[in-house]
């Protein structure tokens, strides 16, 4: 058994002072007073510094644990920045198609069929097949439109 001052018992044990005296306060370490002194008994067994389960290997082992989880916290800001840039990128580019759609749809009127639309069951033709068709309100016969152009509106 050796006999050592608070603070020394408290190196060898690798804890701190405060717990050294709960210890103590608890009845685990054996102490005495003596001249205003409090002097703690340690035997050689209670020496932990080399022990696996010393508070401080505990403590260097949750020091790399929370290194790894300050590591995971980063990486997982980044992912979070980076979605946040994306989503905001998409967020631009629906913007933009709704402005775009909104001054097509202005531009619908402008592009409606003349007032005189022709039947939609009408017959089409092929691509290089122009038929001629009488106008009845002109003298002039004038050419089919092609699907297309009767589908967009265009004359």
């Amino acid at each position: 058994m050796d006999r050592l001052t608070v603070q020394e018992a408290a190196a060898r044990l690798g804890v701190k002072e405060d717990a050294v005296r709960k210890r103590m306060q608890r009845g685990s370490l054996a102490h005495e007073k003596e001249d205003g002194r409090v002097y703690v008994y340690l035997d050689v067994t209670q020496d932990t510094t080399q022990d696996a389960s010393h508070p401080q290997a505990q403590v260097e082992g949750n020091g790399q644990l929370v290194e790894e989880l300050r590591d995971q916290v980063r990486y997982l800001r980044v992912q979070l920045d980076e979605e946040r840039e994306s989503r905001r990128r998409a967020d631009t580019i629906i913007a933009q198609l709704s402005q775009a759609n909104s001054a097509l749809a202005r531009r619908v009127p402008e592009l409606e069929a003349p007032a005189s639309p022709e039947p939609r069951d009408a017959p089409e033709t092929g691509a290089g097949e122009a038929e001629r068709h009488e106008d009845p309100f002109t003298e002039e016969p004038r050419p089919e439109r092609s699907w297309w152009r009767r589908w967009f509106g265009f004359e």
